[in-house]
């Protein structure tokens, strides 16, 4: 029998250390040359642009670090650049050094209130440039993983249920418009109050985390695992019809009856696995796939546990496994 070490699961999308990305929207090419031989440096890579719309468009494809911008620009300048990252959404959190030729109060005024976190003042001195980058770069590293950790169950390491209920809409959405395959389901750990009760909320702690650590263990890369409530848990699996979803969950609820638990080693924990899945285009709601992942979890309880019920979402097809 197999054994779960006590670590936490590490969940899909977890906040990587990555190389600094630092985007330079700026109209002088002395500028350009200077600091992306400081920057590199420093181990921060430099994108380039040199017009605002440009920088726009770099900014939103490939999601920079920080970017350091000009305001002094033809055409669209550095502030209305500003304003327009601030305004979308896939770049309103990315950092902004401004960078201007002219002491100016009210384009600095102009500059904070529109979302810079820095003004710098040309002609300026680069090592004072780089260790404002640094600090801009620290600041953007807390805020994400701070908006990661809003997102992680604390016990388990998986995505909560905040998470889950986000992606699940976009993941049904993507469905509806587009017709690519998607299976959901809901997995309960059989007899949990069982466990608590004879050994221990601990013994029920470590149940929790062996199955996340399985989740993680057995899903593929596109898969996203959440913590959906109690000793319930939720996986969202795209591109992935309800036949090939049963083969996935099938390798996990073998895996999970195999495991030897340290606290209780003649006590096996199984769990029961309601899924929904199409292989096509599929109009219903969000909703309406949880409902009926949910009553496959509740007719695989109630005929018997540690088993699989999987329905296709445009109705009646039906399959069961049980170890």
């Amino acid at each position: 029998m197999g054994t779960i070490p006590p670590t936490l699961a590490t969940p899909e999308g977890a906040l990587e250390e990555r190389t600094p990305v630092a985007l330079l929207i700026d109209d002088s090419p002395d500028v350009h040359r200077l600091l992306a031989m400081r920057l590199r440096s420093e181990g921060i890579d430099v994108v380039s642009a040199t017009t605002g719309s440009d920088g726009i468009r770099i900014a939103q494809e490939s999601l920079p670090s920080v970017v350091l911008l000009d305001i002094d620009m033809p055409g669209m300048d550095g502030l209305e650049v500003l304003r327009t990252l601030k305004d979308t959404e896939a770049t309103l959190h990315i950092p902004v050094i401004m960078l201007s030729g002219l002491h100016s109060p009210h384009d600095k005024v102009t500059a904070f209130d529109l979302g810079a976190v820095d003004f710098i003042t040309k002609p300026f001195d680069v090592t004072e440039l780089r260790v404002r980058v640094r600090s801009a770069l620290r600041v953007s590293y807390l805020l994400r993983m701070l908006s990661q950790r809003a997102q992680i169950d604390g016990l388990t390491g998986l995505y909560n249920r905040a998470h889950f209920d986000a992606r699940w809409e976009e993941a049904a959405s993507t469905c509806a418009r587009h017709g690519r395959p998607l299976s959901i389901a809901l997995i309960d750990l059989d007899h949990f109050k069982s466990v608590n009760d004879t050994y221990g909320h601990p013994a029920g702690d470590a149940a929790l985390r062996g199955l996340a650590k399985l989740l993680v263990r057995e899903c593929r890369v596109s898969d996203v695992a959440c913590r959906y409530g109690g000793e319930e848990f939720a996986l969202i699996m795209p591109e992935t019809g309800p036949k090939a979803a049963s083969i996935v969950c099938d390798r996990i609820r073998a895996a999970l009856s195999d495991v030897q638990w340290p606290k209780h080693p003649e006590r096996s924990i199984t769990c029961s696995i309601g899924i929904v899945g199409s292989e096509g285009p599929c109009a219903t709601a969000a909703s309406g796939w949880i409902e009926s992942a949910d009553r496959n979890l509740y007719r695989a309880k109630k005929e018997g546990r540690n088993r699989i019920v999987a329905t296709t979402i445009e109705g009646g097809v039906s399959m069961a496994q049980a170890g």
